[in-house]
């Protein structure tokens, strides 16, 4: 049962950490490590959490309209549309860079405010993301070997 909820808590921890709630889940993935957990499951959990976090921002962006960033913001619709052209074609590399801390939420939010395709978006989300939860977890385990 203790199994299962650490699982549950990384998971979540790892939802909160993509979304534009500052939250880190670096450290429960490196605790669940280092407690012995298995780290394909680790992995796995903290790596779905953060994307279908990243993924809810996306959508809340895509809800948004043009027109409040431009009431709100300040942000004229004319360089909304620029940078529209500018990212179109390109948004799985914008994508795999919302794993970056500070910035990566934002990202998320401003790739669905733009009506980004959701599917090449969405597969890049997940690479980056995966691969930032797959280094991060390696060098844990190199610090474990380190200091035992």
């Amino acid at each position: 049962m203790e199994y299962e909820l650490g699982h549950l808590a990384l998971f979540f921890a790892s939802f909160l950490a993509a979304t534009i709630l500052p939250f880190s889940s670096e450290v429960m993935l490196s605790g669940m490590l280092a407690a012995g957990y298995d780290p394909a499951w680790v992995l796995v959990t903290a790596s779905l959490g953060n994307w279908l976090g990243g993924l809810s921002s996306f959508w809340l962006g895509w809800l948004g309209k043009w027109s409040w960033i431009e009431k709100y913001l300040r942000i004229k619709a004319e360089k909304l549309e620029k940078l529209h052209r500018r990212i179109a074609g390109k948004e799985g590399w914008v994508a795999f860079f919302c794993w970056l801390p500070g910035v990566g939420d934002p990202l998320a939010v401003l790739l669905g405010l733009l009506k980004t395709r959701p599917l090449p978006t969405a597969l890049w989300m997940l690479l980056g993301k995966a691969l930032r939860y797959a280094v991060w977890g390696y060098l844990t385990l190199l610090g474990m070997d380190l200091l035992s």
